[in-house]
This record gives structure tokens, sequence and C-alpha cells, in this order.
């Protein structure tokens, strides 16, 4: 989920001269706004793919990768600068200081992924190399200023979700278990990224109309499918599909009431994956899938 999800937009009116509106954010430093991403609600998505890895396989090649998660994650935006500079063939300060934060975050994956090969041997890759399509689309949109859709937003979710996978291979969990960890949280989100969208949009009535529910419903409809789909490959991956369509039904509902504000959203989505992640990884172990 991106962080515009959640945050909410600033006060809208004129500021008199010389008094500060103490509501509007501070302004973020230069390091600040080339290292770190404005989505609060991508942070979730990146920490329970590391968490639900290591829940269920625990391992130093898996701490490493997961470690190594959250840095890719962050390289993100400094990568995405220096792409949308170097397109609109201007080299900006921010431009020199974005790429010398990919340096030494790219340094430092390498690092923790050689780590990870080293103990864990090259299995893990495969998980990698599967997400690398959704993270290639998401990159496009983001270097041509168009990360804030649906489509880049939904592939940088299914991807960062490989993670979980890739964890728990290098801590020694079966195949399956593998593809299990991974379509839960793509059915995570993509029944929760449209829904968000949806409530931000009422929220703030964007585009006039209010939205009416249906790619919201969809979203649910479709995320339970994928939830299916994993106990069919791992029935221990029940409780963990359970939790992702207790979740759309309570999202059903919230959608035709009136939307909370962004803070209290990303609290309840976070609450939402939280439980996906304990209700998958304590399925998995007492259903003698591990």
């Amino acid at each position: 989920m991106t962080v515009a999800a959640f945050r909410p937009s600033p006060p809208a009116g004129p500021v008199a001269t010389g008094e500060r509106d103490r509501s509007a954010p501070a302004p973020r430093s230069a390091l600040k706004a080339v290292s770190l991403p404005t989505e609060h609600g991508g942070w979730g998505l990146i920490v329970e793919p590391g968490l639900l890895g290591l829940l269920v396989a625990p391992s130093v090649a898996g701490a490493a990768l997961a470690v190594a998660g959250v840095l890719a994650f962050l390289l993100r935006t400094p990568l995405k600068l220096v792409g949308i500079d170097r397109r609109r063939g201007r080299r900006l300060p921010r431009t020199r200081l974005a790429g010398r934060v990919a340096a030494v975050e790219g340094v430092l994956v390498l690092l923790l992924a050689a780590l990870a090969l080293t103990s864990a041997g090259p299995a893990w890759l495969v998980p990698v190399a599967g997400a690398a399509p959704f993270v290639a689309v998401e990159l496009w949109f983001g270097v041509r200023s168009r990360g804030r859709r649906l489509v880049p937003e939904l592939c940088g979710a299914i991807g960062t979700g490989s993670l979980a996978a890739a964890v728990a291979v290098a801590g020694g969990a079966p195949t399956r278990v593998a593809v299990v960890l991974w379509l839960l949280l793509a059915a995570r989100s993509l029944a929760a990224i449209p829904y968000v969208r949806t409530q931000v949009q009422r929220l703030h009535r964007r585009g006039g109309a209010t939205p009416r529910p249906f790619g919201s419903d969809m979203a649910q409809a479709a995320g339970v499918v994928v939830a299916a789909v994993a106990v069919v490959v791992e029935p221990a991956a029940a409780p963990g599909a359970a939790a992702v369509a207790a979740a759309a039904v309570l999202r059903l509902v919230a959608v035709r009431r009136p939307p909370v504000p962004a803070v209290r959203l990303g609290a309840l989505e976070s609450a939402f994956g939280v439980a996906v992640v304990v209700a998958t990884a304590v399925g998995l172990h007492v259903g003698g899938a591990l």
C-alpha cells in the first residue's frame, strides 16, 4: 500500500505573512527526502513478508534476507528519483545525493545477499527471480511519476510478497510452503490496496462523485479466491486463508459505512496484516506442514 494512501492531505487556505501554519507538516531534510519513502502503508507490506518467513522457518540466512528486503524497499526511493531526473535530462543536487544513498544501500543489499548465499545456498533466488517482473513494472511506472496508480501499487506489493518465500526457502521450508506464503500475501494485497484507494477517495471525495464499492468488492473476491488456491496447495494454510477472508468481509461492510480517518484506516489494515501473518504461521506449524 502506498504511503499516500494513509497520509491526510494538508489543509487548504492561505497562511498569513509571518505566521507559521502549525498544522502543516514540517519540511523534510534533503537526506530524508531522497532516502525515505513517503508511503507509510508500504512499510507494513515489506515488514510482513520478512516476519512471516522468519516465523515459519527461522535462520540466519533468512534474517539477512529480511533485512535486505527492507533495504531494497528503501532503495526504490533514491533509484526512482535518479531515474526521474535522468529521464527529464536534469542533474540536481538531489540527484547526486540520491545516487550516493542508492549506492550505499545497494552495497548493503549485496552483502546481505552474499551472506544468505553462503549460509543457505542459491535456492532462495528462485522466488526473487519470480518477483522481478512485478518489481520491473512498478519501477517503470515510478520513473514516469505514475507510481501511485493501481497497477504499479499492486505489482509492487505482490513482488515484495516474494520475500516471505525467499526467507522460508533459506530457512529450509518446503517449496509448497514458500508458494503458499507468497499466495497468501498476494491475496492480502489484492484485497487491501483497491479497498484503501476506494476509502481514501471517499474520504476526500476525489473526482466529484462518491466512488462506488464495486471495485473494492471485486478485489475482496479476488483475494479470497487466491487464498483458497493457497489452501489447495497446502491445507495447513487454512487459518491464514480464513484471516484473509475475515478481513475481506469486514471491508465489504466498512466500504458501505462512512469512511474513517486515514490514520485509523492504516492502523486497521496493519492489524489485518498482522492477523494474516500470525494465523498463517500458526496454521503451518500446527498443521504439520513444516
